[in-house]
C-alpha cells in the first residue's frame, strides 16, 4: 500500500498522479512476466504474487482519484 506522503501527493497533484500510475502499471507487467518465466521457489513466487495484489489495489485507488478529477 502506498504510504501517506504519496497517497496526499497523488491527491493534490495530477502529474504526480499520472507518473505513479504509469509506473505501477509497469511493474505490475514486469512482476507478472517475471512470475509467467520464473523457476523461483513458492515462497518467493508468493510473495511476488501478494506485492502485484498490492500495486493493483494502490493502482485502482489512483483510477479512481484520476476519475473524480476529471
Amino acid at each position: 500500500m502506498m504510504d501517506a506522503y504519496t497517497l496526499d501527493q497523488c491527491k493534490n497533484d495530477n502529474e504526480i498522479r499520472l507518473l505513479k500510475i504509469k509506473n505501477l502499471e509497469h511493474a505490475i507487467d514486469q512482476s507478472e512476466t517475471m512470475i509467467a518465466e520464473s523457476q523461483m521457489d513458492e515462497n518467493s513466487l508468493t510473495f511476488l504474487r501478494r506485492k502485484v495484489a498490492e500495486s493493483r489495489q494502490d493502482l485502482e485507488v489512483l483510477y479512481l482519484m484520476n476519475d473524480q478529477n476529471e
